[in-house]
């Protein structure tokens, strides 16, 4: 996907990375050695031939000139630390990180290097599989997002901090940073700022129920599994973690938003229950935040066709009247 937020480098910077990682005898040469993975919408990632036949990929971040919406500020460093969680406290398969460099010296912005992983992306794959396929990868992917959820974190908000004990002050401050986000950048999302504004807090006593922080990934759609002979292979891109309401995991969306699909398989393999009518404001609510991110980071990434406004914008309209809003 084509976004300003890649930060693409010339095949010199990128020998430099690979030497500083993985030696001087490691640089490859002649031509062919890097491609770019082009299905990512933030992050630049090349897939990169070593000189003895090895396969990795090289993550880099925006380049600071980029402005991005508050929430992706240290997407990187947040994606190292998500993975060190996974893969010390869970089963979950998540890549190693074989080097990260936060030193800027090479070029402009973090970037690490992890293995390429040799297995087909689950989003890209699933319109081809037949829906019991799909479904058994779903219910792997809701046990596995359960026991990323399983993590208990030190209290609401970012995972390097600060944390606060008040999930509703935290949400509703996330939803705050994005519409000032929109209204910086005079985004129309089709409604006034303020009447989203008392939209959330209408609803936002229904975030009190939310009394311990867990890890959520928030960004674990299809797109970021890999998926091999049958099984999860791979879990990949963990940028948008923080410590959070499970409910706010994007498989739970569908049970709001037809849009997003059937959610079925998810909670089966993820063992939830029925959501009850708190639960369904709650997820509402994130719904809501969710559609105006998609709206508003079409300016922010840049986007030369309208494919994912035109869709998000009436899915926005849909979760304000899911909040009982119909009109302004």
């Amino acid at each position: 996907m084509e976004s300003i937020t890649k930060n693409r480098q010339s095949p010199e910077v990128l020998r430099a990375m690979v030497e500083r990682a993985y030696g001087a005898e490691q640089v490859p040469t002649g031509e062919g050695w890097a491609s770019e993975l082009g299905h990512g919408w933030f992050n630049v990632a090349y897939r990169i031939r070593l000189r003895d036949g090895a396969d990795v990929v090289l993550k880099i971040a925006p380049p600071p000139q980029v402005e991005v919406m508050t929430y992706e500020r240290g997407a990187m460093s947040i994606e190292l630390k998500t993975l060190e969680l996974i893969r010390t406290q869970t089963s979950v398969a998540v890549p190693d990180v074989h080097y990260a460099d936060q030193s800027h010296e090479l070029c402009d912005a973090d970037y690490f290097f992890m293995p390429y992983i040799d297995a087909d992306n689950l989003g890209i794959i699933s319109s081809e599989l037949r829906a019991a396929e799909r479904n058994a990868y779903m219910e792997q992917l809701g046990a596995a997002n359960r026991e990323i959820n399983s993590i208990r974190g030190p209290g609401f908000g970012p995972l390097a901090g600060p944390h606060d004990p008040s999930w509703r002050r935290v949400f509703t401050d996330i939803v705050e940073d994005v519409l000032v986000n929109g209204e910086r950048r005079g985004v129309d999302i089709g409604w006034e700022y303020d009447t989203v504004r008392a939209v959330v807090a209408e609803h936002a006593d229904s975030l009190d129920e939310v009394s311990e922080p867990r890890l959520v990934e928030w960004d674990l759609w299809d797109s970021n599994v890999m998926v091999r002979d049958g099984k999860i292979a791979c879990i990949i891109d963990h940028e948008r973690a923080f410590w959070g309401d499970p409910l706010m995991e994007a498989n739970f969306t569908g049970t709001q938003l037809s849009a997003f699909g059937d959610p079925t398989a998810f909670l089966r393999g993820y063992g939830h229950p029925q959501l009850t009518e708190t639960e369904q404001v709650r997820r509402r609510l994130y719904c809501l935040h969710l559609m105006l991110i998609m709206v508003i980071e079409t300016v922010y990434r840049g986007h030369t066709d309208t494919k994912q406004y035109d869709f998000a914008r009436p899915v926005l309209d849909e979760a304000m009247a899911l909040l009982g809003r119909t009109s302004q």
